[in-house]
């Protein structure tokens, strides 16, 4: 039988290779949601590098929220991102959920950042 978590890593490289086998042409904006806290970075798999990022466990955002892992915290956080990514000419971008729903926090990240400028 196959456990939760191991269910969960063929979620996340099932929803990966799909990014990689339609060609990815743009920037990935990759999300990673934890229990305590949520991480968004900007990667450009061509070159293997993190262009910007911003996470829950950053200084600027501590006193903002009540916790890392609420829907305000996602919401600065794709704020926060997409103005850090237009800031450094990135408008474009592939959105990797990292095997997660589309839904709650990962939601509320990615509609900020589409509030922010950012098109996906």
């Amino acid at each position: 039988m196959i456990s939760k978590q191991e269910r969960y890593e063929f979620r996340k490289m099932r929803s990966r290779n799909n990014l990689f086998s339609n060609g990815i042409k743009r920037l990935r904006l990759s999300v990673y949601r934890g229990n305590r806290y949520i991480y968004a970075q900007v990667v450009d798999d061509v070159k293997g590098t993190t262009l910007v990022s911003a996470s829950s466990l950053e200084k600027d955002l501590k006193g903002k929220s009540k916790s890392g892992k609420s829907l305000d915290s996602a919401k600065l956080i794709g704020a926060l991102l997409a103005k850090r990514a237009i800031a450094k000419g990135v408008t474009e971008v592939c959105f990797d959920r990292g095997g997660r729903i589309y839904h709650g926090r990962i939601k509320a990240l990615a509609d900020a950042a589409r509030e922010g400028g950012l098109k996906f």
